[in-house]
Order: structure tokens, then C-alpha cells, then sequence
């Protein structure tokens, strides 16, 4: 594939800043050194880790509370809310349109440093209009609440319960939205420690509802937990933001000023990235829908499988959040080659790293789930079920990672904002690629809904599962093509074969992984003996196969052990672009 932009497309991106002949101006900070990125990686990844580990421990207190029966499917149903709500407002639409944003008005600031901030003219523009909406929205979920459990799950048993926690989860559409702008901001800002810790005092909040009042109230309680819980979010980004803020130019210079690089404010920009985002979540809802007319429990089933299987995606989608700024301000800056190899960098990450804990996943899923759920009204048959489930959703992980990925880079392309001096909206053929993620996810849509009505039938929840794993395979080969169209000229034979190298590796490693888990029969001896094959044959495999996300840190921890040997091999074995 060439590196060069598509004809079809002479301009994507705003020319670079600077006067004729020079590179184009720096962003708004210095790039950060590569020490800097590891540190908010591991930062971020062991805030995320704690969250993620407080929402197993939720997900676990669930299961023994109330086991998988009707009473959890109505939570679940009401749980669609925040599920939704999360994605759009939080990680998923709010970052792609904010982060771009913000990074855009830093770059602004940086060329400008005199004129009035214009990180403070994003959020005069944005926040009031942002804070009326989501109130808005979250009235209309809590007034239509019958109408929505009617839609999501005609087939409950009892949905006067799932109505009731509905209204409660309603309340989250606020300060969801409020958490996701804040942590959008504090990312542009190279902030990331208030962010990751955002799901921690989320889960705090839950569980702390939950363990006072699960006698008291039922599955209530954690519906009562998950809005306690959002606001907790909200509350702790407040702080950190305003502090941020307060650096921005607000002295008497700046003041009375025009500056000739102000911001416009595009708010169609909006639309297509909740489409692509609302379209994406709309699997859960097929789930919820055909899921409904099963056998009580099975909503639990693929929502217990689902939130283990989210686990193997956590680092790798940490990884573009970390690196999403950097995409943006490159762009911002009207640095194509930057943006591409930073892309191409995570797409290889994102991939090496789900895809060996997809390979766990699929080794393990039996003795993973006895482990973590088998216990008060979670038996046996519940265990086989949710196991099965984990590993056909597992063939969907490495799609969903790299749709996480690409996603943001193409809609750091058009910003909700854009300079003032640039052309204007763009033609119709660039308009119409605006839509594109939107459109590919609708086809994927359409394949979970038609692999889901033929195969739930026969085969209950699995058919389910296979439709989710066909579907998001389909957008994510699509939304590849797509990237490269909209302008980021990605080396597309470059990066499927290093992907082709890593799922030879996952592949090798989950044969071997079962066969080792299946020795023995103690549930954490099998999870230990089967996750620890894994990660040695994913390792050893990766580096045979010479997949350079793999064979970098093979190398180094052996560099590490034994410097002399291991510095020859790797002199000899170095290639361009390695890690």
C-alpha cells in the first residue's frame, strides 16, 4: 500500500502552520519523551487495573447476592442506561470529539501565546450547551423508562422491576457526561492520573450501596450504586480541571484582543460520532432483545461472560488512550507521517496485547469462571454456560481492540472545532466520509442481528455471541480500508502482516494453553498452570515468528538477564521501525 494520501481526497487535513518553507509549528507542549509515556501508561494502567478489579468484585457480590434469575435480568435490562451512556459520554464519543478539540486549542495557544486562551473559548462554547443536553436526556430516560424496557426486553417476566431501576440509572446520564468532558480535557492536557482513577471511586460507590442495602433493597441497591457511583466520577475530576484551566492566558494583555486564530464551533461534527458510537452500543441491545425470550439467566450469562471478556481488551485500549492526545495534536498540527506511525504503533500493541489475553481466555474460560463466580447462587450449570460464552465472544476481542484504536485518529480529522482561518466545510465526498464509521457499523450491526436470529435458535446464548464476534470482525475490516480514505495513509500490508504473525502466535499458544489447563482440576492450579503456558508459548512463538510487538520485550528481559549474549543476537536481528 502507499504511503501516499488518496488521490480521491487532495486536502484532508489543514495545511501545516508556518510560514511557506518551514515545518510546521511545534503543538502547544513539547512531545512528550517516550519516559513520560510509560509513566501515564502505568499509571493509567494500574488505576484502570484497581477499576477493573473493584468491577469484578461488583459483578462477583452480584452473582452471589442474587445468582442469575430474573431479578438480575431486569437490573441488566436497567443497566442497558449507564451501559450506553458510559461508551457515548465517557470514553467513546465524548473523547473523540473533546480530546481533538482541546489538543486543537493548545496548539492555538502555543502559536499565539498573547491572544485569549483558547482552551477557555472551547469550554465557553461547549460545557453550557453539553450541560443542558444531558439534563435533558436524563429526564426523558427516567419519564420514558416503561417504554424503554418494553423496547430493550418485551420478554420479561416482571418488568416493573426493570422500570424501577431504570429511572434510578437515569440519573447517570449527567455526570457521565460531565466525567467524560473533564477527563477529555485533562487527557489533551497530558493529565491522566484523575481519569484512570475515575472507575475506582465509580465501583467505591457501587459497592458501598450494595453491601449496606442488597437485604434491604434487592437488585435495587446496585442500581442505587451506579448512580452514587457516577457522581462520584464527576466529583473527582472537577478539581484537577478547574486547576488546569487557571493556567490558560487570562491577564489583562490577553483581554479585549481578537485573536486571528479563534475557534468556530461545529456541532454537526457531533452527529456522525454518535451515530458510529449509539450504533456500536446497539449490540448490547440485540443481545438484551433476543436474550429476552431465552430461558431466565441467560441475560446474566452474557453479561457475566461479557465483563470477563472486556478484561483481556483493558490494556490494550489503554494504550490509544494514553497516545490519543499525541494522534491528535500531530493532526492538529498537520503532521501526517507522525499520526500514521503512531497509529500503526498502537494498532500492533493494542493487537499483541489482546490477543494473549484472548488466547487465555480461551484456554481457561471454564476454570477462570468456577474461580471468580461459582459460589452462593451461582452453581455449576451457570459456570459451563458462562465459559462457553466467554470463548466464542472471544473471537470478536482483537477486532474490538483495533476498532478502539482506529476510531480515534479518523475523527481527530474533523474536530468539533476548527480554526477560524481555515477553508470552509469541506465537499460532499469528504462529508460523506464523516459517516462512514457510522455506516460500516450498521453492516456490522446487521451481521450480529442476521447470525443472531439464525443461530439463537439452535443454539441459545452461543448464537448470540457468534453474531457480536461476526458482527464488530466485519466493522473493524472495514473501518481499516475506511481509516486510509479519510486520510491517514496507513502501510495496510505492513500492518496485517505483523497482526497475521501475532494470531499465528494467539493460536499456538490457546492449544497449548488448554491442553495444560485441563491437567488438572482445581480451578486456580488450572487457571495458573493453563495462563502461565500461555504467556510462555505466546512469548516464544510471538518471537519465532518474528512479530516485533513480542519479540521487543522478549528481548529485552533476556537483555536483561544475560547483557552480552543477548546484545549480539540482538544487533544481528535488528530491524527498521523496531521496538
Amino acid at each position: 500500500m502507499s504511503t501516499d494520501r488518496p488521490a480521491a481526497l487532495a486536502a484532508p487535513l489543514p495545511a501545516p502552520r508556518g510560514a511557506p518553507g518551514e515545518h510546521p509549528a511545534p503543538a502547544s507542549d513539547p512531545p512528550p519523551r517516550s519516559g513520560f509515556l510509560a509513566r501515564a501508561f502505568g499509571i493509567t494502567a494500574v488505576l484502570s487495573a484497581a477499576g477493573s478489579g473493584l468491577g469484578l468484585l461488583r459483578d462477583l457480590l452480584l452473582a452471589r447476592y442474587f445468582g442469575a434469575n430474573q431479578g438480575t435480568d431486569a437490573f441488566l435490562v436497567a443497566w442497558t442506561v449507564p451501559e450506553t451512556a458510559a461508551p457515548l459520554l465517557i470514553e467513546d464519543a465524548m473523547s473523540f470529539l473533546m480530546v481533538p478539540a482541546f489538543a486543537l486549542a493548545l496548539v492555538l495557544r502555543e502559536e499565539e501565546p498573547d491572544a485569549p486562551d483558547p482552551v477557555r473559548q472551547v469550554v465557553r462554547a461547549t460545557l453550557p450547551w453539553l450541560l443542558l443536553a444531558l439534563s435533558g436526556l436524563a429526564l426523558a430516560a427516567a419519564l420514558g423508562a416503561p417504554q424503554l424496557v418494553e423496547l430493550l426486553a418485551p420478554g420479561l417476566p416482571d418488568p416493573g422491576l426493570a422500570v424501577t431501576c431504570t429511572r434510578i440509572t437515569a440519573i447517570t446520564v449527567l455526570p457521565f457526561g460531565v466525567a467524560g468532558y473533564l477527563a477529555a480535557a485533562l487527557r489533551a492536557h497530558h493529565g491522566f492520573t484523575a481519569p484512570a482513577g475515575i472507575y475506582v471511586v465509580y465501583n467505591l460507590g457501587i459497592l458501598a450501596v450494595l453491601l449496606a442495602l442488597h437485604a434491604a433493597l434487592g437488585v435495587r441497591s446496585a442500581a442505587l450504586g451506579v448512580a452514587a457511583g457516577s457522581l462520584l466520577m464527576a466529583g473527582l475530576l472537577v478539581g484537577p480541571f478547574l486547576r488546569r484551566l487557571r493556567r490558560g492566558q487570562s491577564g489583562a494583555a490577553a483581554r479585549g484582543r481578537r485573536s486571528r486564530k479563534a475557534l468556530v464551533l461545529m456541532p454537526l461534527a457531533l452527529l456522525p460520532v454518535a451515530a458510529f458510537t449509539l450504533t456500536r452500543q446497539s449490540q448490547v441491545f440485540v443481545e438484551r432483545y433476543l436474550g429476552s425470550a431465552l430461558p431466565p439467566g441467560t441475560i446474566s450469562h452474557l453479561n457475566y461472560a461479557a465483563k470477563v471478556s472486556q478484561l483481556a481488551m483493558t490494556a490494550g485500549i489503554l494504550i490509544c488512550t494514553v497516545t490519543f492526545p499525541l494522534v491528535a495534536r500531530a493532526l492538529a498540527a498537520g503532521d501526517l507521517a507522525a499520526a500514521r506511525d503512531r497509529v500503526e504503533k498502537d494498532l500492533g500493541q493494542a493487537a499483541a496485547v489482546v490477543l494473549l489475553g484472548t488466547a487465555f481466555l480461551m484456554a481457561c474460560a471454564p476454570s477462570v469462571v468456577s474461580l471468580l463466580f461459582e459460589r452462593g447462587a451461582f452453581g455449576p450449570r451457570d459456570t459451563a454456560a458462562t465459559a462457553d460464552v466467554i470463548r466464542v465472544y472471544s473471537f470478536g476481542l482483537p477486532a474490538q481492540a483495533l476498532i478502539g484504536v482506529m476510531i480515534r485518529p479518523y475523527f481527530s480529522l474533523r474536530p468539533v472545532v476548527r480554526r477560524a482561518d481555515d477553508p470552509g466545510p469541506e465537499d460532499g465526498r469528504r462529508r460523506l466520509l464523516d459517516w462512514y464509521p457510522a455506516a460500516v457499523m450498521v453492516l456490522g450491526l446487521g451481521v450480529t442481528v442476521a447470525t443472531g436470529v439464525l443461530a439463537t435458535p439452535r443454539f441459545g446464548a452461543l448464537g448470540l455471541a457468534a453474531g457480536n464476534a461476526a458482527g464488530i470482525t466485519t466493522t473493524a475490516a472495514l473501518l481499516l480500508r475506511g481509516l486510509v480514505l479519510r486520510g491517514i495513509p496507513l502501510r495496510l500490508r505492513r500492518v496485517l502482516g505483523g497482526h497475521g504473525r501475532l494470531v499465528a502466535a494467539a493460536a499456538g499458544a490457546t492449544l497449548l494453553g488448554t491442553a495444560a489447563a485441563g491437567l488438572v482440576a482445581d480451578p486456580l492450579l488450572s487457571t495458573l498452570l493453563g495462563g502461565l503456558t500461555v504467556a510462555l508459548a505466546f512469548a516464544a512463538l510471538g518471537t519465532g515468528f518474528g512479530a516485533r510487538e513480542v519479540r521487543g520485550p522478549v528481548l529485552a528481559a533476556a537483555r536483561a538477564l544475560n547483557p552480552p549474549t543477548v546484545a549480539t543476537v540482538d544487533e544481528e536481528g535488528k530491524r527498521p521501525h523496531g521496538q
